[in-house]
């Protein structure tokens, strides 16, 4: 891999060296390197671009990295994983994409992941976005995710846009069983003409299970922002979306609530708040001695955090 792609790999997965456990690095559409465990196997696909990632049932303390890095212009491509992660697993699945764009063509990439967890498994999933290049051309991301846990099991998925993705459709369905629970932390930082849409769907259809999906985003310049969050209470459950966002400039943030409760027993929530930067705690900063544009950075940062 070149300079660029290993600065990318920093960005999304931050990582500096080969990283340990299963890894799949896909790098302008072709494999760069692969490894597997004694627990967890990566395949390749025969029937379209993907892998699947198969984690044996009782894997702890395990991880898997497949970051994407595009460092060519015009580049289009889906690529479909399906993860198998077997009873009673406890691991961290780390991906995201990172696309450096000199070019006047648009570069994109979809990637739909598919997630079967297991009965008692519990799965930590980080998703970076990252793009950069002075080219004309766009950096788009349209990731899927698709979700489906059996009795009892836990997943926490935190996805981050950290900047340079001009635009970007984030679909995410998930089906969870008895006692199963869904958290998800979402950050998103928008500037320039960016459009950043996060569309949610998650049915609790199990008893007792729960989730809980959190926003927080920034919206700068031009950019707009779309969040919604839906949330289906198909039996007794518990479900709670958030949203908390800044605008600044002439920035948009819409959130959409959608709670549908289709059982008496169904508890759902949902809050949101979008507003400006308080003056009040840029004033605070600003008297420490740092200046409006510093002080603004700061807040960003510890609500980005």
């Amino acid at each position: 891999m070149d300079a660029i792609q290993k600065s990318l790999l920093e960005q999304v997965a931050e990582l500096h060296d080969v990283p340990e456990g299963a890894y799949n690095i896909r790098a302008n559409g072709k494999a760069a390197a692969r490894n597997t465990t004694a627990h967890i196997d990566i395949v390749s696909k025969t029937d379209k671009d993907g892998i699947d990632i198969i984690i044996k049932p009782g894997t702890k303390n395990e991880s898997v990295h497949i970051p994407v890095v595009l460092s060519e212009s015009g580049l289009t491509e889906t690529v479909y994983n399906d993860f198998f992660i077997g009873d009673d697993c406890d691991v961290t699945i780390v991906a995201g994409c990172g696309i450096h764009n000199c070019g006047v063509q648009n570069s994109e990439h979809s990637g739909i992941h598919t997630f079967h967890v297991g009965k008692r498994a519990k799965v930590r999933y980080v998703e970076r976005h990252y793009g950069e290049g002075d080219g004309r051309g766009e950096n788009i991301m349209n990731p899927t995710t698709v979700v489906e846990m059996d009795e009892d099991s836990y997943m926490e998925m935190e996805t981050t846009q950290i900047k340079g993705v001009d635009s970007t459709v984030r679909t995410t369905n998930a089906k969870l069983g008895d006692r199963a629970t869904l958290i998800i932390k979402e950050k998103v930082m928008t500037h320039g003409k960016q459009l950043a849409k996060s569309d949610f769907t998650v049915d609790l259809d199990g008893e007792d299970c729960h989730t809980n999906v959190i926003s927080r985003s920034v919206a700068r310049e031009d950019s707009k922002q779309v969040f919604l969050a839906r949330i289906n209470g198909n039996n007794r459950c518990y479900g709670h979306s958030e949203c908390d966002a800044i605008i600044m400039d002439h920035g948009v943030v819409a959130a959409i609530p959608e709670v549908t409760a289709n059982c008496v027993d169904a508890s759902l929530v949902h809050e949101a708040a979008i507003g400006k930067i308080a003056g009040d705690q840029l004033l605070k900063l600003e008297t420490l001695g740092l200046t409006e544009e510093e002080a603004e950075d700061r807040i960003l940062k510890g609500f980005l955090a």
